[in-house]
């Protein structure tokens, strides 16, 4: 995307409140930004890039759910990506980072001359690619990226990742989520209203407060022993509380007119 020519439209990302204000501070103060869009979260980060573009996003890397380096491949699959500049705490992450195409990678905290030179690059690389001729754009390049299709979780100092797919249900745990796969019970550090939100438009529905389920995992409902609604799946029984059970009801009827119920049992 070639910069106007009144400056940088730029992004800034961090889920820390105070580190985001002086990252958006010092961007405003730059000659070389025309404007600055702050998000304080992976996917309200997401979100921004579909509606608009922007030049640049500086994006840090300890986040929740979804990290900056996982954020940042993900940008990398749009049609126009954005020039990435990693803002962070580590410097552990620098060869990733520079491997999936960044630009620059700042230390926390940003010095204002050292933030200068990694603008320097951007608008090099913004006005290179303007310069370019433009891509045939494809139907997969207009698909917005895919937040959370894998979720990482972390076991031991090891990083796996689980797919979206294998999920049948997830079970809050206080600031964690349980996510209930064939593999096993996999711990993730997410609220689960911030899972909802992710995860919204796939197929998975709230069906009580402290449990989201895949539609097509659910096999039948079930009356229990006090009367009360379960979603019964191939791992067990998912509560469904009253306020839920009506949407839930005919989320079914029409995953069902579909032909996507009780898929769990094909899944490999």
């Amino acid at each position: 995307m070639t910069p106007t020519p009144s400056g940088l439209r730029v992004l800034a990302v961090d889920d820390v409140p105070l580190a985001l204000e002086e990252l958006c501070r010092l961007l405003r103060d730059a000659p070389e930004v025309a404007e600055v869009v702050a998000a304080d979260d992976p996917i309200s980060a997401l979100k921004s890039i579909q509606g608009d573009r922007f030049d640049a996003v500086f994006l840090d890397i300890s986040m929740p759910g979804l990290d900056g380096i996982e954020l940042a491949s993900l940008l990398a699959k749009l049609s126009e990506p954005p020039v990435i500049v990693f803002v962070t705490a580590h410097e552990r992450h620098a060869v990733t980072a520079y491997g999936i195409g960044a630009v620059d990678y700042l230390l926390k905290p940003v010095r204002a001359e050292r933030l200068s030179t990694a603008l320097a690059k951007v608008v090099r690389m913004a006005a290179a690619a303007g310069d370019a001729p433009p891509a045939a754009e494809t139907a997969e390049a207009r698909q917005p990226p895919d937040a959370l299709a894998a979720l990482p979780v972390e076991t031991a100092g090891r990083t796996r990742y689980v797919r979206r797919s294998d999920v049948r249900f997830a079970e809050a745990n206080g600031d964690y989520v349980r996510l209930h796969t064939p593999s096993g019970v996999h711990v993730v550090r997410m609220p689960i209203s911030r899972l909802e939100e992710y995860w919204a438009d796939t197929g998975f529905t709230r069906v009580h407060r402290g449990f989201l389920v895949a539609l097509s995992a659910v096999l039948e409902l079930r009356s229990d022993s006090l009367g009360g609604l379960l979603a019964h799946t191939d791992l067990g029984d998912v509560p469904v509380s009253r306020r839920c059970a009506r949407v839930l009801r005919e989320q079914l009827l029409l995953a069902a007119q579909r032909g996507e119920l009780g898929r769990s049992e094909g899944r490999p």
